[in-house]
C-alpha cells in the first residue's frame, strides 16, 4: 500500500501535449470559413480521423475517471467488463445504420426528430440534449482538475477551473474541424500509452495475484455486491446514450463518404474492445496500490507509481481524452442552441456568418453552466449516470425509431420523449433514487414502451384509410 506522491516532472509530458493540442486547434481553424466547416467539419473526415474522433469523444472522462475506471475500483473486474460491453453493441447498431445517418443531412438530432415528429420535437430534444450534455462537460472538467492534482498538488477545484478555461478555448477557437484531428491524436497516443501502462501497473501491484489477494472479496464477484438491478443501471445508460448521441451522429456525417463512415466505425469498435478493458485492468490493479482514494483518481494515481515516461504517455492522453470529450459536447450543445433555438425562433433569418458567430458565443456560456453543476453531485459516477439517461431515455428511443420503424408517428415519439425525461427526472430528484437504483432501469423501458403502444392506438389502420380515400375519391 501505497499514498499518491504528487510527481511535478509529469507535468512537462502535459505541458508538451497541450502545447501540441493547441497549435492543432489553431493551425485548423485557419480553415473555418462556414458553419459547416465548424459543425461538420466540411464532411471531409477520412476514415484514421473519423475513427480516432469517435473513439475520442466517447472514451473521455466517463471512462478515465467514471465508468470503466469507477466501477473497476469500486466493485471489481467483472462490473467493468460487463460495463464495455454496452460500446461495442452500441458501435454494431450505429454501424448498420451509418450510412443512414449521413445521408440524412441534418446538423443536429433534432433536426432529425422534427422531421418525423413535428417542431415540438425540436423544441424538447434540443432542452433534453442542452441539459444532458451540460451534465457531461461538467464531469469532464474535473476529470482534469483530477489530472492537475495528481501532477501538481493544486486542488481539483483550481484544476477544474483552469480545465474549463482550456476546454472552452480549444472548442471555440476551430469546432470541429479542430477537434477531429486533435481527437485522432488522442487516441492513438493512448492505445500506445495502454499497451505498455496495463504490464507495469500489474508489475507495481505485485503481479495479478497479489491484486486477487488484496483487493475485497465482493471485488472479485461478478456483479461487485451490487443486486441485478442495480448494476443494470450502471450498464445501460451508456448504451442508450451511445445509441442516440448526437456527437456520434454529427461525426458519421462529416465523413467524405459512405465508405469513410463504415472503415471508421470498425476502426472504432476495435479500439473501443482494447481501450474499455485496458482501464479497467488498471483502475482494479490500482485498488491494491492505492486502496483509500477518490475512486474517480483510480486511473490517474497509477500514473504516478509507474515508471515515468509510461506514466507520462497515460496522463497526457487521458487529458486529451478528457479535454476532447469536453469540446465536442461543449460543440453539440451549442450547436443545438443555434439551430433549434436561435434560427428557428429568434433569428429565422440569420446568415451563415450570423449563426457561427452565436455558437461561438453560447459556448463559453455552456461552459460555465457546467462547471456550477458539478457542485451538486458527490461523485462523477453519479453525474455520468443522470447524464447518460436523461438523454438515453428522452432521445434514444425516438430517434432510433425514426430509422428502424417506419411506422413510429408524432404521438408515439413525442409521448416517449416526455415519458422519458419526467420519469429520469422524478426518480433522480424528488424520489432520491429508491433502492439505489439508477433511474434508468425504469426511464427507458418505459420510454420505449410508450412509443410502441402510442403509435398503435393512434395509427389508423390501413383499411380504414383506403376507405376513406375511396370516399373521397367518389
Amino acid at each position: 500500500m501505497q499514498e499518491v506522491a504528487h510527481d511535478f516532472n509529469l507535468l512537462w509530458y502535459l505541458g508538451i501535449y497541450g502545447v501540441l493540442m493547441v497549435s492543432i486547434g489553431i493551425f485548423y481553424s485557419r480553415k473555418i470559413e462556414t458553419s459547416e466547416d465548424f459543425i461538420l467539419a466540411g464532411k471531409g473526415l477520412g476514415a484514421v480521423v473519423l475513427m480516432g474522433t469517435l473513439m475520442a469523444t466517447w472514451m473521455g472522462s466517463g471512462t478515465v475517471t467514471g465508468g470503466q475506471n469507477s466501477m473497476a475500483y469500486s466493485f471489481g473486474i467483472w462490473p467493468a467488463m460487463l460495463y464495455s460491453i454496452a460500446s461495442p453493441i452500441g458501435i454494431l447498431i450505429l454501424y448498420l445504420i451509418s450510412a443512414k445517418i449521413r445521408n440524412y443531412g441534418k446538423y443536429t438530432i433534432s433536426g432529425i426528430l422534427e422531421d418525423k415528429y413535428g417542431k415540438e420535437a425540436r423544441v424538447l430534444s434540443s432542452l433534453i440534449i442542452v441539459l444532458a450534455y451540460v451534465g457531461i462537460v461538467s464531469y469532464q472538467l474535473t476529470g482534469l482538475g483530477f489530472v492537475l492534482n495528481v501532477t501538481t498538488g493544486i486542488s481539483v477545484t483550481v484544476g477544474t477551473i483552469i480545465a474549463l478555461f482550456l476546454t472552452v478555448f480549444l472548442a471555440t477557437i476551430g469546432g470541429l474541424k479542430s477537434v477531429a484531428p486533435t481527437d485522432a491524436l488522442s487516441s492513438f497516443v493512448i492505445l500506445i500509452g495502454l499497451i505498455l501502462g496495463i504490464p507495469a501497473v500489474i508489475n507495481t501491484a505485485g503481479g495479478w495475484s497479489e491484486i486477487i489477494n488484496t483487493v475485497p472479496e465482493s471485488n472479485l464477484t461478478i456483479t461487485g455486491g451490487l443486486t441485478p438491478l442495480q448494476l443494470s443501471g450502471y450498464l445501460l445508460p451508456g448504451l442508450f446514450l451511445l445509441l442516440g448521441d448526437q456527437n456520434m451522429y454529427q461525426r458519421l456525417s462529416s465523413s467524405k463518404g459512405e465508405r469513410e463512415s463504415k472503415i471508421g466505425s470498425l476502426g472504432w469498435l476495435i479500439g473501443i474492445l482494447v481501450m474499455g478493458p485496458g482501464v479497467a485492468i488498471i483502475a482494479f490493479s490500482a485498488r491494491a496500490i492505492f486502496p483509500s482514494i477518490d475512486p474517480g483518481m483510480a486511473f490517474i494515481a497509477t500514473t504516478t507509481a509507474v515508471p515515468r515516461f509510461i506514466g507520462g504517455i497515460l496522463l497526457a492522453s487521458a487529458t486529451g481524452f478528457i479535454i476532447t470529450t469536453g469540446n465536442s459536447y461543449l460543440l453539440s450543445a451549442a450547436t443545438s442552441f443555434t439551430y433549434d433555438f436561435y434560427d428557428e425562433f429568434i433569428n429565422p433569418d440569420a446568415s451563415d456568418k450570423k449563426k457561427l458567430m452565436i455558437t461561438k458565443i453560447t459556448i463559453p456560456i455552456l461552459g460555465l453552466i457546467s462547471y456550477v453543476l458539478i457542485r451538486y453531485f458527490p461523485t462523477i459516477l453519479d453525474v455520468q449516470m443522470y447524464a447518460y439517461t436523461v438523454y438515453a431515455a428522452g432521445i434514444t428511443p425516438a430517434v432510433l425509431a425514426v430509422f428502424l420503424w417506419d411506422r413510429v408517428n408524432r404521438a408515439g415519439g413525442l409521448s416517449s420523449m416526455i415519458s422519458g425525461v419526467i420519469i429520469t427526472l422524478v426518480w433522480e430528484i424528488l424520489l432520491k433514487k429508491p433502492y439505489d437504483i439508477n433511474s434508468v432501469v425504469v426511464a427507458v423501458p418505459v420510454a420505449v414502451i410508450i412509443l410502441i403502444v402510442v403509435t398503435l392506438i393512434t395509427t389508423k389502420p390501413k383499411a380504414q384509410e383506403t376507405t376513406k380515400t375511396e370516399a373521397k375519391e367518389a
